[in-house]
C-alpha cells in the first residue's frame, strides 16, 4: 500500500500574463522507506509539486485546480485547516531549497529545532531542548549542545542545511520532502548531506522525496524518479531502469549534458538546446517539440504517459523507438 497518492494533482497561478498551470496532471505513488527524485529545470514544476502536496500555496494568486494527494488513507486537500497544520512538520517535514532564508535569523538553532516538538509533541521545552541538541548530534554537527545556542547567522551553508535536516526529523516523520537540499554546496559537502538524508530516513523507515535538477545527483540515492518538464511527468520509473534505458528526449538529453566517469577522455558534453518554455502560453502537444531533435508532425498532439515496460512510464510519441543509449 502506497503511504502518498498524488493523482491528477494540477496547480495554476493567475498572472498578468495569464493563468500560469505549473503542475498539470501529475500523478505519482510513494512507498514507506522508499526515495523518490523529482528531476527537472528550473520552472519543471518540482517545487509547485511539493508545495502543493502540503497546501502551501499561497491563494491569491495560487489555486490547486485539481486532483488529490492521499496521505496515509486520507486526502491533504479535502482536510481542515487546523487538520493540515498538525500534519505539517509533523508527519510530513520540508526541508526548503534556502536554508538561510528558511531559519529564523532571530532565533537560536535550538529554539526553531525544539518548536515543533513542544507543539506537535506537547514536550516541555526544557526537554525539547535536550532533544534539539540530540538531533544535532545525530546530523553530525559538532559540539551540538553548544550549537543549540547558536544563531543561523553563526553557521556554514552546510551547518544550516544539517540543521533543517535535524528539525525535519524531530517529530519522526513519516516523508520527509526536500527541496533542492544541495544548492549552494560545494560538491563534497553535497554528497555528505545526501548520503545523510538517506540514512536517517531509512533508519526511520521514513520516505524521501527528493527534489534536484541534476540527475547526477539522485544516481547513488533514488529508488525510483520522476522527471518533469513544462508542469508535467514525461517520464517515471526506477532509477537503474532510467538511467540504463531512458526513453524520453528531454531525460536522455539531461544525461548527456552531465558529465560521466565512462566517458572518454576529452567527450564533450551536449546541451539541451533553447529554453524551458513559457508556461503561461505552453506549444500545443509535447511541450518539449521546440527544443526536441526527434520533434515530427505528430508531436504537434499532446502525448500521453504510456508503459514502455510494466515499470516505467514515458510520454513521447517515439518512447519505442528511442535508443537504450544515453546521448544517441
Amino acid at each position: 500500500m502506497s503511504l502518498l497518492s498524488v493523482r491528477n494533482l494540477s496547480t495554476e497561478f493567475r498572472t498578468e500574463r495569464g493563468v500560469v498551470k505549473a503542475v498539470d496532471d501529475v500523478s505519482f505513488d510513494l512507498a514507506a522507506g522508499e526515495t523518490l527524485a523529482i528531476v527537472g529545470e528550473s520552472g519543471s514544476g518540482k517545487s509547485v509539486t511539493a508545495m502543493s502536496i502540503l497546501r502551501l500555496i499561497p491563494n491569491p494568486p495560487g489555486r490547486i485546480s485539481a486532483g488529490e494527494v492521499v496521505f496515509d488513507g486520507r486526502n491533504l486537500l479535502e482536510m481542515s485547516d487546523a487538520e493540515i497544520r498538525a500534519i505539517r512538520g509533523n508527519r510530513i517535514a520540508m526541508i526548503f531549497q534556502e536554508p538561510m532564508s528558511s531559519l529564523n535569523p532571530s532565533l537560536t538553532v535550538g529554539l526553531q529545532i525544539a518548536e515543533p516538538i513542544n507543539l506537535h509533541r506537547r514536550t516541555p521545552w526544557a526537554a525539547a531542548m535536550d532533544k534539539a541538541a540530540e538531533l544535532l548530534a545525530r546530523v553530525r554537527l559538532p559540539d551540538a549542545k553548544s550549537r543549540v545556542k547558536a544563531y543561523p547567522h553563526q553557521f556554514s551553508g552546510g551547518m544550516r542545511q544539517r540543521a533543517m535536516i535535524a528539525m525535519a526529523l524531530a517529530c519522526q516523520p513519516q516523508l520527509i520532502i526536500a527541496d533542492e537540499p544541495t544548492t549552494a554546496l560545494d560538491v563534497t559537502v553535497q554528497a555528505q548531506i545526501l548520503a545523510l538524508l538517506k540514512e536517517v530516513t531509512r533508519a526511520a523507515n521514513s520516505a524521501l522525496i527528493l527534489i534536484t535538477h541534476d540527475l547526477g545527483v539522485v544516481a547513488r540515492y533514488a529508488d525510483r524518479v520522476c522527471v518533469m518538464y513544462g508542469g508535467r511527468i514525461v517520464e517515471a520509473g526506477p532509477a537503474r531502469e532510467i538511467y540504463a534505458r531512458p526513453r524520453h528526449p528531454y531525460t536522455i538529453g539531461l544525461m548527456a549534458s552531465v558529465p560521466r566517469l565512462d566517458q572518454e577522455a576529452g567527450s564533450r558534453l551536449v546541451p539541451i538546446e533553447g529554453s524551458p518554455p513559457n508556461l503561461a502560453n505552453l506549444p500545443p502537444g509535447c511541450a518539449f517539440a521546440p527544443r526536441c531533435r526527434r520533434a515530427a508532425d505528430i508531436c504537434r498532439q499532446r502525448p500521453m504517459l504510456v508503459r514502455s515496460t510494466p515499470d516505467h512510464l514515458s510520454a513521447c510519441h517515439f518512447h519505442a523507438q528511442l535508443s537504450a543509449h544515453v546521448g544517441t
